[in-house]
């Protein structure tokens, strides 16, 4: 790996590691990145997955050095969405790159009907909110672990949109996020690995970016509220619109 690869990398997953903490989609910068740096998109996705992890355990650590743990919040649905991640990882890592490329455009484009309908996410803080176990949440955030295993990117966009509607305000809605992404790909990432999905040097280069990033955005989040978070949201939703048109 040459310096200015490895350069690239880093600032990608700076970039994408805060834009992941704070809303979520910062995937779609760093998948296509390690695509365009060579690897097969099947592989990049696999690799994609190191870095996601390390960021994600940066930043959950992140927000309890903040005061805003969310850890406790995040167990009730933990199960379902673990569960879900391991069947989506293991289904997308049997296809071919070409298939897994499309598959990616497609559920791209399935994702923009419901984040563009929910672009805006209740303001209201609930002190203590909960998740309740019933039957629907269970499914809902089995799809969402089912897609996060698969797809990874966007999933932060669909759980922060979700634990807002739940009642938590974007500031705790982010930092439980942050662990339900975390389990989600520590349950994904081993399909990978298993079936040789994932490129160790470009992983470990991109996880260092990814860590800053997770460190600097639970900064961020809990200090700057949700008047930063908003316009960060509002960016990453009209991010992942454009990805769907095909504009880059």
């Amino acid at each position: 790996m040459s310096p200015l690869h490895a350069s690239i990398l880093i600032a990608g997953g700076l970039l994408a590691g805060i834009v992941n903490t704070l809303a979520g989609g910062g995937s779609l910068l760093t998948v296509p990145l390690l695509v365009l740096l060579g690897l097969p998109g099947i592989i990049a996705n696999g690799t994609n997955r190191v870095g996601v992890a390390i960021q994600n355990g940066v930043a959950t650590w992140g927000f309890h050095r903040e005061g805003v743990p969310g850890i406790r919040a995040a167990v009730p649905v933990l199960i379902p969405v673990a569960l879900g991640s391991l069947i989506g990882a293991f289904a997308i890592s049997q296809v071919s790159s070409e298939l897994f490329e499309r598959l990616f455009g497609a559920v791209m484009l399935i994702l923009l009907v419901p984040t563009l309908r929910k672009a805006r996410p209740s303001s209201a803080s609930i002190a203590d909110p909960q998740i309740h176990s019933k039957l629907g949440a269970l499914l809902l955030f089995f799809a969402i672990g089912l897609y996060g295993g698969a797809f990874q990117a966007g999933v932060g966009i669909l759980l922060v949109f979700t634990l807002s509607y739940a009642g938590y305000d974007l500031v705790r809605a982010n930092s439980i996020k942050v662990v339900v992404v975390l389990a989600t790909t520590l349950f994904s990432a081993p399909v990978f690995i298993a079936a040789g999905q994932v490129a160790w040097l470009e992983a470990l280069v991109l996880g260092i970016g990814f860590a800053a990033g997770g460190a600097l955005g639970a900064r961020i989040a809990v200090r700057g509220g949700e008047r930063v978070i908003r316009p960060v949201l509002a960016i990453a939703v009209v991010a992942l619109a454009a990805r769907m048109f095909g504009l880059y």
